[in-house]
């Protein structure tokens, strides 16, 4: 599937220029919609790959990184996978501690998948629907009062929000979808290496607990959108600007939001302009190790990820996971 650019302008001068400077980097694939005889075409040309497997693997009790890749039987329905990512992300969850560990009663809680979009779950834009909404259902049966989910989108969030599948699976499961509202981010100050502040979301930063769930994907200037860099959804202004020393301000906002929960989805992934269902979700506390492994998924080396190299750096977390963190690699049927 070739993945085509953005066909219509942005309603903002400071979106058009953050489209624009993408493009020029390759970044800007993931950004149109497709018609319907191209999302045939995609369906027709999704590629089951088996990424490569964790050498070294915690025994037993809670860990700091599950790794769930499915072992069962084959899924090719729309029914059949959601089913699979359902159980990926709740067998990863729980190779935690279960939900518990990080939610606590009453609590208040924004999960900030990938829905920048107007794509189709099996477009792989965007994080899977199932994905966030069985985050979304674990938040609750722990005790939280409310859960939120929202992003910065790039195309119109409506369309992101209805198109993506995720707004319906969310709401069924009683969390509420926000549109962020561009006239309420408020420069925050980060004390980062390269920002001393920028505009951020108030209602995520202030949520008790915010889980970052980005789906898997190459991207032209970054190499791979993980998690650190699904943190932009966060930010308001002329996202453009951080193109320049992305691997840095990337780090300022990590630090900042000082990462509790995040989860990666690679139930399909897009890499080299092509959808692959690869059958893995992710969960951990250590940002670094799980952007490690969604960067193995798409066939880099972690090293080779500059904002993987500059989080370590700056002390957020563990590239080396297979040597110093403790995870679990967990089949799932």
């Amino acid at each position: 599937m070739t993945l085509e650019k953005e066909p219509g302008a942005m309603d903002k001068q400071t979106r058009r220029e953050f489209l624009r400077r993408t493009a020029l980097t390759g970044g800007v694939a993931a950004l149109a919609p497709l018609d319907a005889s191209l999302a045939q075409d995609a369906a027709k040309e999704v590629v089951a790959v088996t990424p490569p497997a964790p050498a070294v693997q915690a025994e037993a009790g809670p860990v700091a990184m599950g790794i769930c890749r499915w072992k069962g039987a084959a899924t090719s329905t729309p029914e059949d996978i959601a089913a699979m990512a359902k159980k990926l992300t709740e067998q990863a969850i729980a190779a935690l501690g279960g939900m518990k560990r990080f939610v606590t009663r009453g609590a208040v809680v924004w999960i900030k998948p990938n829905v920048s979009f107007n794509r189709t779950p099996r477009q792989a834009a965007n994080t899977n629907p199932d994905v966030v909404a069985t985050l979304a259902r674990l938040c609750l049966e722990a005790g939280a009062k409310k859960v939120k989910i929202g992003d910065n989108t790039c195309n119109e969030a409506k369309l992101c929000y209805r198109n993506s599948g995720v707004e319906a699976a969310a709401t069924a499961v009683g969390a509420e979808m926000v549109y962020l509202d561009p006239n309420r981010f408020k420069e925050v100050e980060l004390k980062g290496s390269r920002l001393a502040s920028w505009q951020l979301y108030p209602e995520i930063i202030e949520s008790d607990l915010v889980i970052n769930v980005p789906v898997v994907k190459d991207h032209g200037l970054a190499t791979a959108t993980l998690c650190m860099k699904n943190y932009m959804g966060v930010i308001g202004g002329d996202r453009g600007e951080w193109h320049e020393d992305l691997a840095t301000r990337l780090c300022d906002i990590t630090a900042y939001m000082k990462p509790k929960l995040c989860v990666i989805d690679a139930v399909r992934i897009q890499s080299a302009n092509k959808v692959k269902q690869m059958n893995l979700v992710a969960a951990g506390t250590d940002i670094v190790a799980l952007d490690a492994v969604g960067a193995e998924v798409l066939g880099h080396r972690p090293d080779a990820v500059a904002s993987i190299v500059a989080g370590q750096a700056g002390g957020l977390g563990q590239m080396d996971y297979r040597n110093k963190v403790a995870f679990r690699e967990i089949d799932v049927t």
